[in-house]
């Protein structure tokens, strides 16, 4: 049975990289960071798991695909991916990373938005986002590429309990996380770079509703990592950051203030008792409950994978395209 332990949503407040040579100095403050929580932490709160934010290592800060391969896209694993199963290693803890733009030889001309969890044993799971910010996003989703062969919703099990992840925009795709859960999750992470006005304030608070529903329709603690960079570092987006951890009843745990700027909160999390619950739960059991045969939504595709090279303009065809399907 796995020992309660402590989770903590780290935010953080970089500028937008403009080439991969900026990439080691944000590594460097994020492993302070990871070093100063865990240590700091430690004469209160066993903190084993650390989340950070979408977009921590690079942004898709240009508009072409080229562009972003030229200039920030990097292969994993690689040097900072190492300081991190170094760290983790040290410190025996688990570390979300915040997301990098990835590029993989099996791919070719794709770039990924990718996070991955690492541990003392090195890299346990690598999750790209599924659904891209479209149109502005222009990196790729496994969606697009027909020959993808790697697991989608991946699943780490580990001494902690079954952790996964899924970014920022993939929250509001609701079969995202279920499909996760379904697979044996019991903490989700949320990697993110949620801006106003769609934030920790109301009246439009959709980062704090959508953690919450996520969490008790799925019975499943989640950790909520979100940017909380200042305007000048993104405009035209400001991010809010509120940060936070939610329990399996959607029970917020720790949130930080919403307002940009680096924040870190810890919350406990008992898998023990969300494993109870989820043996002992005959009512608000929505997994037992599903009757998933019924929708046929889910086996309707509306946005079509990409069968060009990405880019706004063929994202915004795709999206009215998508949006003709069922009216016609």
């Amino acid at each position: 049975m796995s020992k309660p332990f402590y989770a903590a949503a780290c935010q953080i407040d970089f500028p937008a990289a403009e080439t991969r040579s900026q990439i080691p100095s944000r590594v460097n403050r994020m492993c302070e960071i990871i070093e100063q929580t865990v240590v700091g932490y430690e004469p209160f709160f066993d903190v084993r798991l650390l989340a950070f934010p979408e977009f921590a290592h690079s942004i898709p800060a240009y508009t072409t695909v080229s562009e972003l391969l030229e200039k920030l896209a990097i292969e994993i694993p690689n040097e900072h991916t190492e300081r991190y199963i170094d760290l983790a290693r040290k410190l025996g803890c688990y570390i979300q990373t915040g997301s990098f733009l990835e590029v993989d030889n099996a791919y070719p001309g794709h770039v990924f938005n990718t996070t991955v969890l690492v541990g003392p044993t090195g890299i346990l799971s690598k999750y790209r986002k599924i659904n891209p910010w479209i149109p502005w996003e222009v990196h790729s989703s496994p969606h697009d590429i027909a020959s993808y062969k790697e697991d989608v919703f991946p699943v780490a099990d580990t001494e902690l309990g079954k952790i996964s992840v899924a970014t920022c925009y993939d929250w509001l795709f609701p079969e995202t996380i279920r499909e996760m859960v379904f697979r044996g999750a019991e903490i989700m992470i949320r990697i993110s770079a949620y801006m106003n006005p769609w934030g920790a304030s109301e009246p439009m608070d959709w980062w704090t509703l959508v953690n919450r529903t996520r969490a008790l329709e799925n019975m499943t603690y989640v950790v909520a990592a979100n940017q909380g960079a200042e305007m000048r570092n993104y405009p035209p987006f400001s991010w809010p950051g509120g940060s936070m951890v939610v329990d399996y009843d959607g029970r917020i745990l720790a949130q930080a203030d919403p307002g940009p700027g680096e924040k870190v909160v810890v919350a406990p999390i008992d898998i023990g008792a969300l494993r109870h619950e989820r043996e002992r739960r005959l009512g608000h059991d929505t997994i037992a409950h599903s009757r998933s045969g019924l929708y046929e939504y889910l086996s309707t595709e509306k946005l079509a994978p990409a069968d060009s090279v990405i880019s706004i303009d063929s994202l915004e065809k795709r999206i009215r395209q998508a949006k003709l399907k069922g009216s016609e």
